[in-house]
Order: C-alpha cells, then structure tokens, then sequence
C-alpha cells in the first residue's frame, strides 16, 4: 500500500471500510489481527451496526455448507450433476468455522452468543425430486467433506427426525431426505457484535455511525478522499484503500468512485418475506434446517426452508423465504435506489437481463400477489397441519442481484462477487448468496487482491497461518487436514 504524508493526521485511515455489516467487520478483524498498528475506520449510516443484511431477521441465518442446498448442485442439460459448487462453498464455509475458532481459543469472541448446531437436511416428495435427491447424495458422498450425509426414504426414520414436517403427510407419498448432523444456524448480527467488542480493544480503530458517503474520488497523492454526512456536518478522511461492503448500497457507492471496473454492472433488487411460527409448542418439536427445491424461475434466496432459527438468543421457527419486489437497495434505504442506478453504461444490460430472465419476472410477480393464504398452502407442502393462526408474516432484508455486462451481453448473477480497481486501492463486494457464511474466504481474496505485497510477507503468512491453520491448502483434497481442522473447530466451537 501507499504511504501519505497524511499517515500523522486524524482524518487518515490505512483502510476505510463502509458498510457496518458482518462483510466490513470480517475485513476489519482479518487485517486488526495482520497488522494490529493500522488505523482502520468503518462508517455506517444506521445508528448501530448490522441492522441492513447482517440482521438475524433479515437472512436465513443458515451456515452455508452446501449440506441441504439443492441449487448448489445443479443438473447439466446432459443430466449431469455438477459439485464443484457445492464443495467451494463448503470448504469456504469450513474457513470461517476455522477462523471463529482461532478467535475464540484467543479469548476474542464468544461463540455461544451467535452459532448454535443444528442438522440440515434437503428434503423432497414427488418421484422426480427423489431420483434428484438420490443423485445428489450418491455424487457427494464421494467426497470426504460429504461423507458424513446420511440418507433415507423410510418414512418412520423421517418421522424422526423431522416429526412436523411428517405429521399428516401420506404415506403413501414418495418422499427422501438426507441428513448432515454437524449443521449450523447463525446469527450474523450477533456475530458482528462480538467482532466489534474485539476491535474496540485497539485503539488503530474507530467506527462512524449515523454517517452517510457522499461521495469518494482520488486526490493528488492517490490516496481515496471520501465525503462524509454526519448529522448536518460534512468533512473528509482520507486512505489509501476503501472496501465497499454497504450490502444493497455497495453498488451506487461503486458507481460514485468512477472506477472503469464499475461501469460494468447494475442491480436488480429483490425483498423478502418469513413465515414466523407464533406457537411455541411447534417451535419445540423441530430441531432442523430443512430446505426443499426451488421453483423454476425462483432465484437461489428463495429457497423454500423450514428452519429452526436462534433471534437475540431466542429460539425460533421461519418458513419461507418469500420474494417481492422494491426499487429499493437497502430495507431501510430510498425508492429511488434502482432507478438511480441506471445509467447510459448498464442500461442495455438490464434491458438483455429482462428479455432473458422471463421465468423470473414471472415468479416475482405471482409472490407479489400470494396473500396469507396462498403462503400457508405453500408452507403445507413441508407441514401438512400448519394451522394459519399458527405463523404471521416477517418482513425480511433486502438483496440486490448482480446484472454484469459480458463478452455475451448482459447476464443475471445469482451469487457474491468481488470487484478491484485496477490499482487495487478500492474493493466492492457485490451480489448475495451464500454471502456472509463464506465471509472469511472473501475477505481474503479481498487481501490478495489489493494487499499482495502484504499478503506475501513472511510477517502476515506466520499470521494468517495462526488464524487459519489450514491456510495455502485446499481441505477437499487433503482427507487428513478436513478431519484435523473438523475436529479443532468442533471442539473450540462445541460444535459435537
């Protein structure tokens, strides 16, 4: 990185990280523990921290592992199902458990107050989706990282481990489940929390909140100036480099830094919705995640799952997620966000996305038009008995979906994307799912993209290979490291 002649003054940072959520957090804690003499500032424009997509309310809350997320392994056209996606996210996933453990053994951050163990299992009726099922589980196993997945038809084993979701069904429905006990629920919010308690021990860093950018553009000495609203004052800090981890806002603060790299992309916003189960006699009974298969058309955030959530340390059930559709980036932000957005560069592209993506705009607008109702029928495909005066409607977080500008015209993606500046300076993380459960693996390619020389010292190796024992090796091909690393985070983390 660059050094300032500014390095002595208050409104410079060795990084500024906007967005007060789980992505920004993650970063701040990675580089605190690389170099603890940085300064590094967060600005958040919310009077707390991860209040947007880092809330428990607003996300699944589910440790992404790819254990019982059907479109994680998708069919080819040749009927070939493909698991290179689902391994990624599930040696992703293993980093961040390996990460929080190195945490916890140094006394940073208590696990018990945002990870609690719950199995996931994926399950299926109808005779098409239980030869999908049985595919899935038969080209996992195959692998180490899935060797534990367990599989059934048997419809008294299912009563047992998902007693509501069988309560009433028929027996003679064809029906499949599999099952990876070592899953996780995750309360992100919570988990940002206890990664500020840690930073807040150094005194290199500070956060903003009730402060809105502005805007952001290089000065004579290349170093980022950002504008900064606080209240009804307007100043400026200075740094080197900027993250823009803002969840739905990163997109029109990308497009304010003038970036060419940001001319690529523009966004297409979907809203969400739960089912929250109010009897707590149900609650109870269900002690898992358990996902089904999308609708066509559906994107991947619209998984339908029954899920056992832990809110504010309190037990809970969800069923949904429900989309809609808003103008807006952020749950708390403008209508105007989307229209905002569109520009003379990625208008084409969103226009291609709209002609391509019919299946799409066709499910958005019957989940627009679902009332309780249709959503209780819904939710009676995975319990047969709910009752309506059981459950009430949630309002959940807002995503943006990438549109990208490509060699073959505008295309919708469905996953996280990090974009650089050329001289890596500025970083932005764009897009949703699986998101914050491989926030570490992000963070990091975040770190070898714009922090390389660093990233290849000695100094920060030793570091990186104390946070991160399995650090420079790849888990899914070494059996003995998985089950070394396994066994380490399920003992600091209580995880078995």
């Amino acid at each position: 990185m660059k050094v300032s002649n500014l390095d002595k003054s208050e409104n410079y940072y060795d990084a500024v990280l906007v967005g007060g959520g789980l992505m920004s957090f993650t970063l701040a804690v990675l580089l605190n523990e690389l170099d603890p003499d940085l300064k590094l500032l967060i600005v958040e424009r919310l009077d707390f921290p991860a209040l947007e997509s880092s809330a428990a309310v607003n996300n699944a809350g589910t440790g992404h592992a790819a254990n019982c997320e059907l479109n994680y392994t998708p069919i080819s056209s040749s009927g070939k199902l493909n698991s290179q996606k689902a391994l990624e996210i599930n040696n992703a996933f293993e980093q961040s458990l390996e990460f929080w453990a190195s945490l916890t053994e140094m006394g940073k951050i208590a696990p018990m107050k945002f990870l609690n163990a719950v199995p996931h299992i994926s399950f299926v009726w109808g005779e098409s989706d239980v030869h999908f099922l049985k595919k899935r589980f038969q080209e996992l196993t195959k692998f180490d990282a899935f060797c534990d997945m367990e599989w059934s038809s048997d419809f008294g084993e299912l009563a047992d481990w998902i007693p509501l979701v069988m309560d009433g069904r028929p027996f003679g429905q064809p029906i499949a489940a599999t099952r990876i006990k070592r899953g996780t629920d995750i309360d992100f919010g919570a988990l940002t929390n206890e990664y500020l308690h840690s930073l807040q021990l150094n005194e290199g860093f500070k956060l903003k909140l009730s402060t809105e950018v502005l805007g952001l553009q290089k000065d004579s000495q290349g170093n980022w100036k950002i504008e900064l609203k606080d209240g009804t004052s307007i100043n400026q800090v200075y740094s080197p480099f900027v993250f823009l981890g803002a969840g739905g806002g990163s997109l029109s603060l990308l497009q304010k830094s003038g970036i060419p790299e940001a001319f690529s992309y523009g966004g297409f916003p979907v809203s969400g919705q739960w089912l929250v189960c109010s009897n707590t006699d149900l609650t109870e009974r269900h002690h898992a995640k358990v996902y089904g298969k999308a609708k066509i058309g559906a994107p991947p955030m619209s998984v339908p799952h029954l899920d056992s959530r832990w809110i504010n340390s309190k037990r809970s059930l969800l069923f949904g997620p429900f989309a809609g559709f808003s103008t807006k980036f952020l749950k708390k932000g403008s209508g105007w966000d989307l229209f905002q957005s569109i520009n003379s560069k990625n208008f084409s592209s969103m226009l291609e996305v709209g002609v391509n993506n019919v299946d799409l705009i066709k499910y958005l607008f019957g989940q627009i038009r679902l009332d309780h109702d249709d959503r209780l029928k819904s939710l009676r495909a995975f319990l047969p008995q709910a009752k309506n005066s059981d459950w009430k409607l949630s309002i959940a977080g807002q995503r943006v979906q990438i549109i990208k500008r490509t060699s073959k015209g505008g295309i919708l993606q469905m996953g996280t994307e990090v974009v650089t500046s050329s001289d890596g300076s500025l970083a932005a993380l764009l897009g949703a799912s699986p998101g914050a459960s491989t926030a570490v693996t992000i963070m990091l390619e975040v770190l070898q993209r714009c922090w390389s020389d660093k990233m290849g010292s000695e100094d920060w190796i030793k570091r990186l290979q104390r946070l991160l024992p399995s650090f420079g090796n790849d888990l899914t091909a070494d059996s003995s490291l998985l089950l070394k690393t396994r066994n380490r985070s399920n003992s600091l983390l209580k995880l078995l």
